[in-house]
């Protein structure tokens, strides 16, 4: 079904004068992923009408590329924009500038905005280079006006009347996104690990910006109403821990095991869907020497920036080379998530789900759809216990409790729940990760120094964390 939408010219003039007023305005959004960059210039480099330009509201898909100051690269977003001859209060926040008489804001924060795009999605309907696409065997509910999620940072999300959940992609990056395609490929597998895709919409970049190669836009599934995240959880359980007077010394206070194996299992269920969906491999000497090369480069990285790393290179070097232990039995690949933690863990009343499978938003498309051992999820989720576990220490003054002896509850929370988590993993794939311990240590120093370099620029308050990791996995036998 084609749309009511106009030609991708028809709003050029007026985006074009928006250009100056997104200068200060896109540094103020919680996507945007370069606040710590000044910008340069922001140039339109396609858009795409999705209603005419004198409807109320009016509402158009732009792609802009925005420019620094510095020597870095551009980078490209996705803005859904929509104009009003006049705004009411309650889209005063959304407000990005007047152009022509219009006021133009982030369209996401207008219920109508959000409605039309459901339904578009809904009828199947196409709008020059949009696409709005239903999933098949799924119907997306007819609800009301959308509501933005607040607190989301490198996208955009809208609930809809607590049954769906829309996220916009801020990226502009061509390719189908990872998060897209594997919720496609575990729907496949009739997952119940994952929230069911109910639809997506889909374009194209500009040329010049891809070539006109296929973008993902957005993508629709059910909501997880009456779910909590795993970071929250995992917290909650940690203050509980600080709390406590006198622990026996098999206590460890706020418990929180059985959710972890829970979440081992879940962790291992989609892994093996995922295998099932889109296949495996075994890295030979050679392919695992590339992963090994490419875990060095990133320690190159942050031994220049972080005087901790530089002064123990050697020594984490000696634990990253463990990963070609696993070179002659050939090491196991395949899709992963590829940025799993805690926070992509939400706990619904049936049990765990798992969401963004977008993978790392600082690598490219090409390293983030790359097959990759599941060990580098593990060790994720072996690091996310660790900050859970320290991080409250790091931020809370301990008064007159030792900050060993707090120290040392957490450290106990933050072991019993890791292998807690190994072991729920083992029962579902039949593979300990800790059976190939030292290829395990190699991706969890990795993610460490990552994470240590991550927090210098960041977090500094936050740098004991990943520092006192990467001091454990260095020493450990």
């Amino acid at each position: 079904m084609t749309g009511p939408g106009g030609s991708r010219t028809d709003a050029a003039p007026a985006l074009e004068a928006l250009l100056p007023a997104l200068v200060g305005w896109l540094p103020q959004q919680r996507w945007f992923a370069a606040k710590d960059r000044t910008i340069a210039a922001v140039r339109l480099v396609g858009h795409q009408d999705i209603t005419p330009t004198d409807a109320v509201p009016a509402v158009t898909h732009a792609v802009i590329v925005v420019g620094f100051t510095d020597d870095g690269p551009e980078e490209s977003f996705q803005l859904l924009l929509g104009s009003r001859p006049q705004t009411s209060g309650d889209l005063d926040h959304a407000v990005i500038g007047t152009v022509a008489g219009r006021t133009v804001y982030d369209g996401l924060a207008d219920g109508e905005i959000n409605r039309l795009l459901l339904s578009l999605i809904v009828s199947d309907t196409e709008v020059g280079s949009l696409r709005f696409v239903p999933e098949p065997e799924t119907e997306a509910p007819i609800v009301g006006p959308g509501r933005p999620l607040l607190g989301e940072q490198s996208n955009s999300s809208v609930i809809y009347g607590e049954r769906a959940i829309m996220k916009l992609f801020r990226r502009a990056t061509p390719g189908l996104n990872p998060d897209l395609e594997l919720h496609r490929a575990l729907g496949r597998e009739h997952s119940a690990e994952v929230a069911p895709l109910l639809g997506a919409i889909e374009g194209e970049l500009p040329d010049g910006e891809g070539g006109g190669a296929p973008m993902t836009v957005a993508m629709l599934q059910d909501y997880a109403s009456n779910s909590a995240d795993g970071w929250s959880m995992a917290l909650t359980s940690v203050r509980d821990l600080l709390a406590e007077g006198d622990l026996r010394p098999d206590e460890v206070g706020g418990d929180f095991a059985g959710e972890a194996t829970r979440l081992g299992r879940t962790v291992g269920s989609v892994h093996a869907e995922l295998a099932r969906a889109l296949g495996t491999a075994r890295l030979d000497a050679t392919g695992v020497r590339g992963v090994a090369d490419w875990m060095l480069a990133r320690l190159e990285d942050a031994a220049a920036a972080v005087p901790e790393v530089a002064e123990r290179r050697a020594a984490i070097t000696a634990v990253l080379e463990g990963v070609m232990s696993a070179g002659e039995g050939g090491l196991l690949v395949h899709r992963i998530h590829g940025d799993l933690h805690l926070g992509q863990e939400l706990r619904t009343p049936r049990g765990w789900l798992v969401i963004d499978f977008e993978g790392e938003p600082s690598r490219s498309l090409a390293d983030r759809v790359r097959p990759d051992s599941p060990l580098r999820d593990v060790a994720a989720m072996l690091r996310s216990f660790d900050y859970a576990a320290f991080h409250q220490l790091a931020e809370w003054e301990p008064g007159a409790e030792s900050p060993s002896y707090l120290q040392r509850r957490a450290q106990e929370w933050a072991d019993r729940n890791r292998s807690a988590f190994c072991d729920g993993y083992a029962e579902i794939t039949g593979a300990d990760p800790r059976a190939d311990l030292a290829v395990l240590r190699a991706y969890e120093l990795d993610k460490a120094v990552y994470e240590v370099l991550y927090e210098t620029r960041n977090r500094p308050n936050w740098l004991a964390i990943p520092l006192r990791s990467m001091e454990r996995l260095i020493d450990s036998p």
